[in-house]
C-alpha cells in the first residue's frame, strides 16, 4: 500500500494493510463499505478520518467515542495514529460490531472497545454519559440530530466533532438551538480539502454546560422529531 501519508511509520503503514484487508473480505459477507478500491479507500477512509486530526482537540491520554462507528471510521485510523488515546466505539447492528472487535484483535489494538449500543441508549448510561473529552461523528444525519446523539456523552469542557459535508451553512443554521440545548456552543468550522478536491468541513463544538437529563429522549425520537425543529 506504501506511505500513503508522508512521514507515517512502517508500522503503522502494515496495520492500515490489514485493516484494508480485512474489511475488503468482511465486507463480501456484511455490508461495511460501498467503496472498495484501495486508493479510495486510502483517501475516503484513512485519510478522511484522520482529517479529525487537524481539529487539535485529540490529545494523547484523552478519551474518545466515535458515534455510529460502522465499519471504525474515524476511530480506528486515529487510534492507530495515536495509540495513547482511549477509544469506544457504539454500533447498533450487532455484525458491524463483531467486525470491530475482530479488527481490534487482529490489528492487537489496546484501550479500545466496540459496544454494541444505540446511541440513544448509550447517552443515558451513567458509565458513558459525560465521560469522555470527544465524540465524533461520520454520518449523514442532520446535524441536530447528530448533536442530541453525541453530546450526551462529552463531559464540560469536552469536544463533539461533526464530520459533515462542504455546504453546511443552512444545516449548522438550523441546529444552532439544538446545540445551545444540549450544551453546547459551534466553537468553528474547518474546511477540509482531500487529495482529489473533495471537500468536506468539520464542525468542533464545545461542551459548556451539563446536557438536561432527558436528552437523548427515547430510540427514534431525535431522528423523527428533531430537537429544535418546533422553535
Amino acid at each position: 500500500m506504501g506511505d500513503f501519508i508522508q512521514g507515517i511509520e512502517k508500522s503503522k503503514d502494515k496495520l492500515f494493510k490489514q485493516y484494508m484487508d480485512m474489511m475488503l473480505r468482511y465486507n463480501q459477507k456484511i455490508n461495511l463499505t460501498a467503496i472498495t478500491e484501495e486508493s479510495e479507500i486510502i483517501e475516503k477512509h484513512f485519510i478522511d478520518s484522520l482529517t479529525v486530526l487537524e481539529s487539535g482537540k485529540i490529545q494523547s491520554g484523552c478519551r474518545l467515542i466515535d458515534i455510529g462507528a460502522g465499519a471504525g471510521f474515524p476511530s480506528i485510523p486515529i487510534k492507530i495514529m495515536n495509540e495513547n488515546i482511549s477509544v469506544t466505539m457504539l454500533d447498533a447492528l450487532q455484525k458491524r460490531v463483531d467486525f470491530l472487535r475482530e479488527v481490534i484483535k487482529e490489528l492487537g489494538l489496546k484501550d479500545i472497545e466496540a459496544l454494541h449500543m444505540r446511541a440513544e441508549e448509550g447517552g443515558q448510561d451513567k458509565n458513558l454519559r459525560e465521560k469522555f473529552d470527544i465524540s465524533v461523528a461520520r454520518a449523514v444525519a442532520d446535524l441536530a440530530v447528530l448533536s442530541e446523539y453525541a453530546l450526551p456523552f462529552v463531559k464540560k469542557g469536552g469536544y463533539f466533532i461533526a464530520m459533515k459535508g462542504n455546504d453546511i451553512e443552512k444545516e449548522l443554521e438550523n441546529a444552532k438551538e439544538a446545540i445551545k440545548i444540549l450544551g453546547g456552543k459551534t466553537e468553528k468550522v474547518i474546511e477540509i480539502l482531500l487529495p482529489s478536491g473533495i471537500k468536506h468541513s468539520l464542525i468542533i463544538i464545545k461542551k459548556i454546560d451539563e446536557t438536561p437529563a432527558k436528552y437523548p429522549r427515547k430510540a427514534g425520537k431525535p431522528s423523527r422529531d428533531p430537537l429544535g425543529s418546533r422553535l
